[in-house]
């Protein structure tokens, strides 16, 4: 999602060949650890090209694959002697199961025991490996194709290699669960068999298939993809408590910190007194660590003081013993109380026109009836189960981080420049995750710990953050006002939709502060509602930020759909109407949405997707609303204080409806018994995968729904821990998350995200489910545990 952001501008208007190419690298000094000694590597390297070239045919038999070409180049596999396949995985792994469902494409097209299949976690490298950001519900997106077109190369060059050594055609040579058997001219296999391992050298020396000769595998052969139960690779070590995480790193003489930081934004030390931090046993010294004050500040430190002792117990109590005088700054004003009627004000009149159909002045005009609601949505911070923490070491003129980090590279960059290295004296070493919900795709602890390190002329420390640390000191998601307006003819039918939405743009992050927000965050739920309207218009008002802004899972997506989505039910409920009817009536036809005629920004941002592979197709959003409906037993009859609440949206080229039955206490607490979601997401892999990502968006939804919020009283974060920062824990969390995966169809249907698409519907349809239950409208989130 960075490289989206600082490179936007370039991709569009970059000219660029979409030539895939399959080189093996055996030979090459670029090699290293686990593929040091292996006998046949193979790498794809994709040229760089534009989101919206247009795309090349698909190769023959690559049925579901996307023909996208990005700049994703060197993904690396390999066979040594005894025939065990390595691939080394280039994405982090922080639950998602990336590094498992990547590796199962490859070996499902290679015909490898899935067993004998090792995984090397790459360090940050893109030159080598390509873009190494695990976000945006993209890895998957953009990596079947590659993934599948090493592990089809591979097959055919083990086969090759075979008829090589039996003297034969190739065609009479068939890769078979880690072997290659020979077959006769019917077809039949002979009986005669060689392993991957005895063939690796043989592969080796010859030259790599052409991408357009390349077969694949069809579905119905597939033993891995689509199949099964598998598990992710890492589940054996992260039960028995072998994975190693962030926190396990150790080193010789390693030396452990905590840091004290400004609770304002920008704030800097007027002074400060740390005699009696010293004082404690353990600690051994104060380290000042200077901050990035300059806008923007991008990932740079908040800065501060760090105590460094020998254990991180004594750390901790070093740094709550230090007293520090602060200049606070201008951000010291900020309240999100106030903040947020600055923000409804500015909604309520006109805007910043992103998307205009028709003439919205006249159908609201023309009005019978007039719809007009706000909705308001808090700060987010992503509490991820792990705290931040970083080790680092400089020695030999050479600098080492390790870290539970999303986006590696661009941690190694901006750590070679803290520390004034060359980046090619910089490695960054990347642990599992426990979580990462978008924090950790900004590197400004990593570049603390090695900023600490130096100070401390080289010696390895870890610097772990508290998770009062993590609440107070993140980028936050941003809060916002989403207001709706509809106009209702006689017919009863919306004659004309408005949308103003006016938040702290992410933007602010990187480049001066407008206030207004970009084409990414306009792509996410706004400028693409897909509503038959005849007019239409999306309108952003201006929001100056105070806080750091950042990635959280789902992004602007989730007050997006928890407005339209709840706007949608309360119309239909003054109409008269069923709320799940009104939506695909709103929906209208089966259609791909037209950008020209339905006044699309030029620069339409469709999650970096080319618009034609990737259309808005109203026939696969009305399908999962009406899977879920039908799953969740729609319209039945349920209890006095129980109903079900229904929403659908379409993000990270992926489409999800929800149903979530809800019923309510008699001291009114929300509880969740039940949760259906459809889920369209295309092409897709690891099943197991999936329903783990909708069973835990559920579980994030509800928690955004009805617990967690951030809010700001003079500059500074109110909310310390999970004390009061509530998550939905296991006394209250839904209890049943049925998930329908949606088959896709043809070959068009490519791969839609799937990490963060379940995530944004699950608040609205339980806002709809408590008005059915209560008739209490609730339009803030979140929206508290107990209906009043």
């Amino acid at each position: 999602m960075l490289h989206y952001i600082e490179n936007e501008a370039k991709a569009r208007a970059a000219k660029a060949s979409t030539q895939a190419i399959i080189e093996n690298v055996s030979r090459r000094h670029i090699l290293g650890g686990a593929l040091l000694a292996s006998g046949l590597v193979l790498a794809v390297r994709i040229a760089p090209a534009v989101a919206r070239e247009p795309l090349k045919p698909y190769p023959t038999g690559a049925e579901g694959m996307s023909d996208k070409t990005v700049n994703d180049p060197h993904i690396f596999i390999a066979i040594d002697k005894s025939g065990d396949v390595t691939i080394v995985t280039h994405r982090a792994e922080m639950g998602t199961g990336i590094r498992t469902s990547l590796p199962m494409v490859v070996a499902d097209e290679m015909e490898a025991d899935w067993s004998r299949v090792r995984l090397a976690q790459a360090e940050g490298d893109e030159p080598k490996y390509g873009n190494q950001d695990t976000d945006g519900s993209r890895s998957m997106r953009h990596f079947i194709q590659p993934m599948r077109q090493c592990g089809a190369a591979m097959r055919q060059m083990l086969e090759a290699a075979a008829a090589a050594k039996w003297g034969v055609d190739a065609k009479l040579c068939k890769a078979k669960a880690h072997t290659v058997v020979k077959l006769d001219g019917a077809g039949k296999e002979t009986g005669d068999s060689i392993g991957y391992g005895d063939l690796a050298e043989a592969a080796m020396a010859l030259p790599t298939p052409a991408i357009d000769t390349l077969t694949f595998k069809t579905p119905e052969e597939f033993k891995l993809m689509r199949k099964g139960e598998t598990k992710i690779a890492d589940l054996r070590n992260i039960t028995v408590g072998k994975a190693i995480y962030g926190a396990d790193v150790r080193l010789p003489g390693m030396k452990f910190a905590a840091m004290i930081r400004p609770d304002v934004l920008g704030a800097k030390i007027k002074s400060y007194d740390a005699s009696e931090a010293l004082k404690i046993p353990g600690v051994e010294k104060v380290v000042e660590i200077e901050g990035v004050y300059t806008v923007p500040r991008k990932f740079g430190q908040l800065g501060g003081l760090a105590v460094v002792a020998n254990t991180t117990w004594a750390a901790m109590l070093g740094r709550d013993a230090i007293t520090v005088e602060w200049d606070l700054g201008p951000n010291a004003t900020y309240d999100s109380a106030a903040y947020t009627k600055e923000m409804s004000a500015t909604a309520a009149k006109p805007g910043k026109v992103i998307r205009n159909q028709g003439d919205v002045d006249a159908a609201f005009a023309k009005a019978k009836q007039v719809f007009s609601e706000e909705y308001h949505a808090a700060h987010l911070v992503q509490a991820a189960m792990e705290p931040l923490v970083a080790s680092a070491r400089i020695k030999d003129g050479k600098a080492e981080v390790w870290a539970p980090v999303q986006s590696p590279y661009g941690a190694r960059k901006d750590i070679a420049e803290a520390l004034k290295m060359k980046i090619e004296d910089v490695v960054v070493h990347v642990t599992l995750l426990g979580g990462g919900f978008g924090r950790k795709s900004k590197w400004d602890f990593m570049i603390e710990a090695a900023l600490l390190s130096q100070k401390l002329g080289g010696e390895p420390v870890m610097l772990q953050w508290s998770r009062e640390d993590d609440t107070r000191h993140s980028f936050y998601h941003t809060t916002s006002v989403e207001r709706i307006e509809m106009a209702v003819d006689e017919a009863g039918k919306v004659t004309g939709w408005r949308h103003r939405t006016v938040a702290p743009s992410i933007v602010s992050t990187f480049a001066p502060d407008s206030g207004y927000q970009f084409p990414i965050e306009y792509g996410m739920g706004f400028v693409d509602v897909p509503f038959d309207v005849p007019n239409l218009r999306c309108e952003n008002g201006e929001a100056k930020t105070h806080t750091r802004i950042g990635w959280y899972r789902s992004v602007s997506n989730v007050p997006r759909a928890f407005a339209v989505q709840s706007a949608v039910c309360e119309m239909a409920h003054k109409l008269g109407r069923d709320p799940k009817d009104f939506l695909l009536e709103l929906i209208g036809p089966d259609r791909k949405i037209d950008l020209k005629a339905g006044g699309f920004p030029e620069d339409f941002w469709n999650y970096g997707e080319p618009y034609e592979s990737f259309p808005i197709d109203t026939v696969r959003l009305k399908n999962v609303i009406r899977l879920a409906a039908e799953k969740s037993g729609w319209g039945k009859k349920l209890p006095e204080r129980q109903a079900l609440g229904i929403a659908a949206h379409r993000a990270f080229a992926s489409y999800v409806a929800s149903v979530v039955h809800v019923a309510i206490d008699e001291d009114g607490t929300v509880r969740v018994p039940e949760v259906v979601t459809a889920v369209d997401c295309g092409f897709y892999v690891n099943p197991e995968r999936i329903r783990s990502q909708i069973e835990g968006a559920a579980v994030m939804g509800m928690s955004n729904a009805l617990y967690s919020g951030i809010t700001f009283k003079d500059g500074a974060v109110e909310q310390s821990n999970f004390s009061d920062y509530s998550i939905a824990t296991m006394g209250n969390y839904p209890k049943k998350v049925t998930t329908i995966i949606v088959e896709p169809q043809d070959a068009s249907w490519h791969t839609g995200g799937i990490g963060e698409p379940g995530v944004p519907p699950f608040a609205p349809a339980l806002a709809n489910a408590i008005f059915a239950a209560t008739g209490k409208r609730l339009r803030n989130l979140p929206m508290g545990e107990k209906v009043t």
